[in-house]
């Protein structure tokens, strides 16, 4: 099996990836590798036949371990032992473990089984709690679009599930469920930061005392809701069953902001001191219980915390140039409102979902913490009233073949390493527990300083990058054949109510000094070039800016110098593996990316980005990078071809894949040809059909994606072409060499980026300099 197959079969049966498959034995070689041994792990990821056990995991009986039984461990059939692999302890098998043989073993030491899911017994499941979160301050069009979907929504929970509604515009108000006949809500003013405390007061919630999911409920009957914590909650939160009605009704009485607003002055809009009072309101009730704020707004707040603009139109919203020059009057004050807000719903195990609408920017960039901390879905649309929102809404609630929503709440995620790593950190949708230990390294990177995360929210794509560091000293020798090891245990609600945990255990071989090859022969690029996206991205969103691409250039010269072979001086000598010859190009990509170039992209469309970059998985991250591009012509069949100006010709249509954004570019000739209609002539059936073959993939590719990307259709030389211009790699410009200023045939792009080419020159020369 080669490596390339290996890698591949690790993330279909475990969803982990490594930068590295052959590990360096010492502390000392792994600082020479260059790119830091990392894991992009996907806690939940779906897989077939995946064993789902109902009995509770086998522990490590050390305190300080606690590793959970794996494949990996050594076992003694005949005193009933088994010797964990990350701290050598032997350990005996529970008393109902006493008839295990080489025959007859339990599901988790069976080879094939490295990842195991274990469903754990409790008296009764947990209730899901969502909260639908409306700004009101929108045109009646977008409002109209939004009950519609808040009513389809309804009927994808589970019956079970307790929902609620909290409005805002200039006012919060707060609306009860159980009023027959008439309309009940608190109100709550804008402009107030309204505490815990006098939430709980005001609604009259003071003798509410939430449980816990790790304390007993009453036992309830197959198929009975959840009984409510007290009378006094309930007004505010029921299950569907019981307030399908009334709360299908409230919605379709929804109607816009009453309060005027003048002309030349945006609506008074109270998004911040909204979301504190919703997340008061779970808190109060359900703490530590899987629950979701889903907030829709509309535009940016405008007054009260959490304030991104006035309410002045002459006063435009903070730009990119106005946040490096720090000319941004309130964002400081907003960004520490909403971290605040962020961390208190983290703490309960919250998740807030944000989906902002809005042709203008609606204050992402402010909000971003919420739904970076809380694992929330961000999406992020022009109206509500467009297929983009309706169809990413509705796949919010997909659920798998049992029925049960495809999602989980209250995750933590525990990773345990061999005696030879430490864990510097991570990066993803998660914070951190503050789990310290002898695991725990000095340096470090993300989220450090702590063994085990929380996530509060999670699905199948979500996925973690896990950092590690080699510790063994170089004057100790790991012995011949032992395998490094890591596991994550990930104990999670699933949707079904069910407490859950996931296990999966990883193990490779280690290499010293002398075996290069060998180590380089396990390098993952494509995972390597994800891990230093989201590291890059961490270092730009902490204020390092235009240093983020000298240390990627840095990074990439100096692993080209490691495994790169050539003579000294002599950029023409320079040749490289395959395994790494694909990393210059993702680099290069990522240097002229989104997400790091903020030109011609507002703040929120920038925390849109890097939000989605550091959630997905390696293949989605991949796309975003370095976008996919076919071809379509009467030549042949779609094929793939290079992300470059000259793969546009006047006789193709190109369909580019950026994860965010689907276009359909028709070549020069094939526009005139479409613009002519001879596709509506029977004579050209083949070019009708050519026509619709890019359209067909793209309905699929929109089909499966969430959040759902835009969709854009254009023709050679119109304005939409730009989406397509600013991807490719720039081969053909009007000062390369050509009859006319270009190449043969090819697309010239205006711009003053090096190409591809340009870029590994100069890196062969850096590469190879003595110096």
């Amino acid at each position: 099996m080669s490596f390339a197959e290996f890698i591949q079969q690790s993330e279909d049966r475990d969803g982990v990836r490594l930068t590295w498959n052959v590990w360096p034995s010492s502390r000392l070689e792994s600082t020479r590798i260059v790119i830091p041994l990392g894991a992009m792990y996907q806690p939940l990821k779906e897989r077939s036949q995946f064993p789902v056990v109902s009995y509770e995991p086998v522990l490590c009986s050390r305190q300080t371990c606690r590793a959970v039984l794996n494949p990996f461990c050594q076992i003694d059939y005949r005193a009933k032992l088994w010797v964990c692999n990350f701290c050598h302890q032997r350990n005996a098998f529970p008393q109902h473990y006493s008839a295990i043989t080489p025959e007859h073993q339990p599901a988790e030491i069976i080879g094939g089984y490295s990842s195991i899911e274990y469903s754990v017994q409790q008296r009764a499941p947990l209730p899901l709690v969502y909260l639908f979160l409306v700004d009101l301050c929108v045109d009646e069009d977008d409002l109209q679009a939004l009950k519609e979907s808040l009513q389809m929504s309804l009927s994808l929970l589970p019956p079970t599930a307790f929902v609620g509604l909290v409005t805002f515009g200039k006012m919060v108000h707060a609306h009860e469920l159980g009023c027959e006949g008439i309309a009940k809500s608190y109100v709550f003013h804008g402009k107030k930061d309204y505490t815990v405390k006098q939430v709980q007061e005001y609604l009259n919630l003071s003798g509410a005392t939430a449980r816990s999911p790790n304390q007993p409920t009453q036992q309830q009957q197959p198929g009975q809701a959840p009984q409510p914590h007290t009378p006094s909650s309930y007004r505010f939160l029921q299950p569907v069953q019981e307030c399908d009605m009334n709360l299908t009704d409230l919605i379709s009485e929804l109607q816009a902001d009453p309060w005027p607003v003048p002309t030349g002055k945006r609506p008074e809009r109270s998004s911040g001191a909204a979301l504190s009072v919703a997340l008061s309101l779970l808190e109060c009730t359900y703490p530590n219980v899987g629950g979701r704020i889903m907030m829709f707004v509309g535009g940016p707040a405008t007054q009260g915390p959490g304030m991104v603009v006035s309410n002045d139109l002459k006063e435009t919203v903070r730009t990119h140039h106005d946040v490096e020059k720090d000319n941004c009057r309130y964002m400081k004050k907003s960004l520490k409102h909403f971290t605040q807000l962020a961390q208190r719903a983290a703490t309960n195990g919250h998740v807030v979902d944000l989906f902002a609408c809005s042709l203008r920017q609606p204050g992402i960039h402010e909000m971003a913490a919420v739904c970076d901390l809380t694992g929330g879905h961000m999406v992020l649309g022009d109206s509500f009233d467009t297929s983009l929102f309706k169809q990413s809404f509705q796949r919010v609630f997909l659920k798998d073949a049992q029925g049960h929503l495809k999602m989980a709440f209250g995750a933590q995620l525990e990773v345990k390493v061999c005696r030879e790593l430490k864990i510097k950190g991570a990066l993803g949708p998660l914070v951190s527990i503050g789990k310290k230990g002898g695991s725990v390294a000095d340096e470090e990177v993300g989220v450090g300083g702590t063994s085990a995360w929380k996530l509060c929210g999670l699905d199948d794509r979500t996925t973690v990058g896990v950092f590690f560091e080699v510790v063994n000293q170089h004057a100790t020798p790991i012995p011949q054949g032992q395998l490094g090891a890591i596991q994550f245990i990930t104990t999670y609600q699933h949707s079904s109510g069910q407490r859950r945990i996931r296990v999966t255990t990883v193990a490779r071989n280690w290499a010293d000094g002398s075996q290069v090859q060998q180590i380089g022969a396990g390098f993952d690029q494509e995972c390597a070039a994800v891990i230093m996206a989201r590291v890059a991205v961490s270092k730009a969103e902490h204020g390092e800016g235009p240093d983020v691409l000298r240390w990627l250039d840095r990074t990439l010269i100096r692993l080209c110098q490691k495994f790169g072979q050539y003579n000294k001086d002599d950029p023409n000598s320079f040749r490289i593996e395959p395994h790494f010859s694909l990393y210059p190009q993702f680099v290069f990509h990522l240097r002229r990316s989104q997400f790091l170039q903020v030109f011609n992209n507002s703040p929120d469309e920038t925390a849109f980005y890097r939000n989605k970059l550091n959630r997905e998985d390696v293949t989605s991250c991949l796309i975003m990078i370095q976008p996919v591009l076919y071809s379509y012509s009467f030549g042949g069949p779609p094929e793939p071809v290079l992300l470059d100006s000259a793969s546009i010709k006047k006789d193709r249509i190109l369909l580019l894949d950026s994860f965010f954004h689907i276009l359909i570019f028709h070549g020069e000739t094939i526009a005139a040809w479409r613009k002519a209609k001879y596709h509506e002539q029977p004579n050209y059936e083949n070019f009708k059909q050519l026509l619709q073959a890019p359209v067909d993939d793209a309905q699929e590719i929109l089909h499966n994606r969430f959040p759902v990307p835009r969709y854009i259709d254009c023709d050679e030389g119109g304005s939409q072409a730009r989406f397509l211009l600013t991807r490719v790699n720039p081969s053909s410009t009007p000062n390369t060499s050509g009859p006319w200023g270009q190449q043969e045939g090819a697309a010239a792009v205006l711009t003053d980026d090096v190409s591809l080419q340009v870029f590994m020159e100069h890196l062969k020369k850096l590469a190879v300099d003595g110096q």
